[in-house]
């Protein structure tokens, strides 16, 4: 049978978003020779990556996510409102002139202050199947509630989705629970399992050159736009001058601020065992060849430090969402991570000796398969056959 699936991204903040659709586009296209598969996104630098034969996207017209979770237009001289009619419109035009007969919309079930809903319309009308992807976790659940609630979220569940795939396992974590949702919408959750990840076949690169050939510590912070707390704490245990054992390359991030950017690679210049870089599109490669990874929790990295078996330290966000603190004590009590807390969130002094003393055992820890979980890294194959096999929800369409 023919495929023609649409994938939309809404986000435009760091690269999370991006990473889980592109990887389950090409997941979709492997697994059906007769699918063609189009990405919706806002993300800037979509444009940096490879796609796989049948595997295309389109660019949607920029925002910007800030810190404290609003938008504003990439284009000064817009106004957000006017961004989301033009971004709403292109989203409808695709919808009619692609005729997709499968949707996958990625984690927000309007789109962005809603653009999706005319084009939900328009796909429901055409007979498409309609899927809402969630990462494992969100938010808490008094935070989700209320951004459910202003956002109509549970109505626009009952009317336009036939099925919820959440990307991870109901034993770590059940991303609604705490909501009120209906039977109904809970009996079209399905627990695909963690999305693993794979090395490319790719030529070995040579490493920076401080790193030699050796094991070294690999520090990212996904996109870095929040990632400066984590890398000033790794360069001060380094800067502390006790012995680690092994070197450190850092990832800051594309959209890391460019001058915190700066003010790290200085830093950098001045340590015999710490290399900085500010971007890699095949991160994947760099995580295979580490001797353990620090990370800030994210789903993405996450689904890494599974995939390649990696001893990992988590040091998650706190804001403005909880997400990555509830995966990352869920990863601690499972043996899956360990979990270090940054004091910053409490308003305390980041002590350098205990990140020092975090980096020292971080290669010693075991692998995340010592927690042999069953399904936990089965999120391809059962979303591809969900894919395949699952029929539409018959629903009736409100005018």
């Amino acid at each position: 049978m023919k495929q023609r699936i649409l994938i939309y991204s809404h986000d435009t903040f760091g690269l999370g978003h991006l990473r889980r659709c592109r990887t389950i586009a090409a997941a979709l296209a492997d697994a059906n020779a007769d699918a063609s598969v189009l990405i919706l996104s806002g993300s800037p630098i979509i444009g940096a990556f490879d796609f796989p034969a049948r595997v295309d996207f389109i660019r949607l017209p920029g925002v910007i996510k800030l810190r404290n979770g609003d938008y504003v237009p990439r284009l000064p001289e817009e106004d957000l409102e006017g961004i989301i009619r033009l971004r709403s419109g292109l989203i409808d035009k695709v919808v009619e002139q692609f005729h997709p007969n499968l949707l996958i919309i990625d984690k927000e079930p309007l789109g962005l202050r809603g653009e999706l809903e005319a084009a939900l319309r328009r796909a429901r009308g055409k007979g498409a199947r309609i899927v809402l992807g969630l990462r494992d976790i969100l938010d808490d659940a008094d935070l989700l509630a209320a951004e459910w609630d202003r956002k109509r979220v549970i109505s626009a569940l009952e009317q336009f989705y036939d099925e919820i795939w959440v990307y991870g396992l109901e034993q770590i974590h059940d991303p609604l629970s705490g909501i009120g949702v209906s039977k109904s919408i809970r009996e079209r959750m399905i627990y695909t399992g963690y999305l693993r990840r794979e090395t490319l076949a790719l030529p070995q690169r040579a490493l920076p050159a401080k790193l030699g050939e050796g094991p070294f510590i690999l520090v990212t912070t996904g996109g870095g736009g929040d990632g400066d707390g984590v890398i000033d704490w790794v360069l001060s245990a380094y800067e502390a001058g006790a012995p680690i054992g092994h070197k450190a390359l850092l990832v800051l991030g594309p959209f890391m601020d460019r001058a915190h950017q700066q003010q790290f690679l200085a830093r950098v210049q001045h340590l015999r065992d710490v290399e900085a870089i500010t971007f890699d599109v095949y991160l994947e490669e760099l995580l295979g060849r580490a001797a353990g990874v620090v990370a800030m929790g994210g789903y993405n990295t996450f689904c890494e430090i599974l995939s390649l078996q990696k001893p990992a330290l988590i040091v998650p966000r706190a804001a403005p969402r909880r997400e990555q603190v509830i995966r990352a004590e869920a990863a601690d009590r499972l043996g899956l991570a360990a979990m270090l807390r940054d004091p910053a969130d409490d308003g305390l002094r980041r002590d350098p000796s205990i990140m020092a003393e975090a980096l020292r055992a971080l290669p010693d820890r075991p692998p995340p398969a010592v927690a042999a979980l069953e399904g936990l890294l089965d999120g391809l194959p059962s979303l591809c056959r969900r894919a395949a096999l699952s029929p539409r929800r018959a629903v009736p369409l409100a005018s």
